[in-house]
């Protein structure tokens, strides 16, 4: 029940928060405890990496122009093109897998470390914090990402770890592997509803990337969900970590 509390907290964000938390926290002479951290669960393509699979130009050579209208008109938040096909026929299913993977082949000419990734990765190492990473994309994406950034993630789940995220079965996996609970852990990623959702149906806490202010209070509304923090870069994550967390150093 503390770790709850002490969730619940610090998901309010200073400027949402209601006054009478506020003054109960400054009229108290005891510092609210802080939740620990044991590891770092990220994302990689917009996260780690700089985007560069175009989702849009997949999504209508898998479905075709008129379905891919209809499907998104029905989906504003996005698109779970993996979801969607796995109940199609095997050989509908082979060639649609097929386009994705050329299409995340064609994002691997393009791949770009993600800027303050290496700094975020290099303050985690210093203080002993664990770094994993879970991916729609497929393992051939992870192993050049691991190659251009030096850096290794472990585990680092791709998408042949099943189910995928949005399920919470990668990120409860990475907590067995750690031998740490889900609230010791946050995940970071740029989907509301591939990231965000993944951790917080897995009980972590959550940090939504949102570089170019993609979403707003109506997209959490609509989810039903909200991130626990939200950050304009990578750089950013240093300091919610140290300002809010117990980091283990």
């Amino acid at each position: 029940m503390r770790s709850v509390l002490i969730k619940s907290f610090l998901s309010l964000h200073p400027k949402h928060r209601p006054p009478s938390i506020s003054h109960f926290a400054m009229s108290t002479a005891v510092p609210a405890a802080r939740a620990r951290i044991r590891g770092v669960v990220f994302d990689m393509d917009g996260t780690l990496t700089v985007p560069a699979i175009d989702f849009a130009a997949m999504y209508n050579a898998v479905l075709g122009e008129d379905e891919y209208r209809r499907i998104k008109a029905e989906n504003p938040s996005g698109i779970d093109i993996l979801h969607h096909i796995e109940n199609w026929s095997p050989d509908r299913q082979r060639k649609a897998y097929e386009i994705i993977v050329d299409h995340e082949r064609q994002g691997l000419d393009r791949l770009q470390i993600m800027p303050g990734a290496a700094e975020l990765c290099g303050f985690l190492d210093s203080k002993k914090i664990r770094r994993g990473l879970i991916t729609r994309n497929f393992k051939e994406a992870v192993d050049l990402f691991h190659s251009r950034f030096g850096r290794p993630f472990s585990p680092a789940l791709s998408r042949e770890f099943r189910p995928c995220k949005p399920d919470p079965a990668p990120l409860l996996h990475i907590c067995s592997a750690w031998d740490v609970q889900p609230d010791e852990v946050i995940m970071i990623g740029d989907s509301l509803k591939d990231d965000v959702v993944c951790g917080k149906r897995a009980g972590a806490f959550t940090c939504l990337l949102d570089e170019k202010d993609r979403y707003s209070p109506d997209d959490f509304a609509e989810l039903n969900l909200e991130p626990d923090f939200k950050v304009a870069s990578l750089t950013e994550v240093q300091s919610v970590l140290e300002s809010k967390f117990d980091l283990l150093s």
